[in-house]
């Protein structure tokens, strides 16, 4: 396959019509028909089920989707990658990327301990929202990530458990369930004045429900504060948590274990060196 087929085909698959596709890529849509139907011909197999209102995908296309975006997202890191190891301007520095808001802790005593060590680089810190950690490393605008699992996938990647944590529910100051001394996950489902905050999926758009949209954690701590919503946290988030929020232990969410992940290929000192100091600690 060419990765101008996959192109074309995750385009497709994620328009779920030929025509929004065809603009989406900037081309027409006849040509952008018979370039599937190729695809279609030399796998051997259907990808998608056609109809007058659109397409849908088969079983086939599913797999095709999942495994195309992440030979796109390769094809891209390869390139990012490369033209970054051909960079010999400045000093040499290692890109870490963490959701904004977490490990914050870990985070300052990571970077204060590496610089200590022999083959320590600067550290260019990336911060971004949730869920976005994962794909900035796997498409190589960063080198090393901080991640959390269950919620990022650490499939393909090297990684190093750092340390696992339970979670607890934010609720605003004074709610009446906040003098409990312990919650379960259906006790928050049961609360129509507190609807969970909606996170926008990876193109933007945001699922439907009645709770408010949030971009980040600042904005979460403060729709919380303000009683429009709660949340559900690792324990570790209660030190960046100020007046007019309320923490109880949640006995039944997962735990969540926070681990540090990089590219398996890679071969650099200074990563090594800080995958070396983050187990350490």
């Amino acid at each position: 396959m060419e990765t101008r087929e996959l192109e074309y085909f995750v385009a497709v698959a994620e328009e779920l019509h030929v025509g929004r596709a065809a603009a989406r890529l900037g081309m027409t849509q006849p040509p952008l028909s018979r370039a599937l139907q190729q695809l279609e011909r030399r796998l051997g197999v259907p990808l998608l089920e056609r109809s007058s209102r659109g397409v849908a995908l088969t079983d086939a296309g599913v797999v095709l989707l999942r495994e195309g975006r992440a030979a796109l997202d390769a094809v891209a890191a390869a390139e990012r990658r490369t033209r970054r190891a051909g960079v010999v301007e400045g000093p040499p520095r290692l890109v870490l990327v963490t959701k904004a808001g977490a490990s914050v802790e870990l985070l300052a005593k990571l970077l204060d301990a590496f610089a200590a060590e022999p083959e320590a680089v600067a550290v260019e810190v990336l911060l971004c929202g949730p869920g976005e950690q994962e794909q900035l490393l796997r498409d190589g605008r960063a080198d090393v990530a901080l991640l959390h699992r269950p919620f990022d996938s650490t499939s393909g990647l090297d990684s190093e458990d750092l340390g696992t944590e339970t979670q607890v529910a934010v609720l605003p100051a004074g709610h009446e369930l906040s003098t409990r001394t312990t919650l379960r996950l259906a006790d928050l489902d049961g609360l129509p004045d507190l609807p969970p905050p909606r996170w926008p999926h990876r193109d933007g758009s945001y699922p439907d429900g009645p709770g408010p949209q949030v971009l980040n954690h600042e904005q979460l701590y403060q729709l919380v504060a303000l009683g429009r919503t709660r949340a559900v946290l690792p324990a570790s988030v209660q030190v960046q948590l100020r007046s007019g929020h309320a923490v109880v232990p949640l006995v039944d969410a997962p735990a969540v274990t926070t681990v540090i992940a990089w590219p398996p290929q890679s071969t650099s000192r200074a990563l090594a060196a800080l995958v070396r100091t983050a187990t350490r600690l």
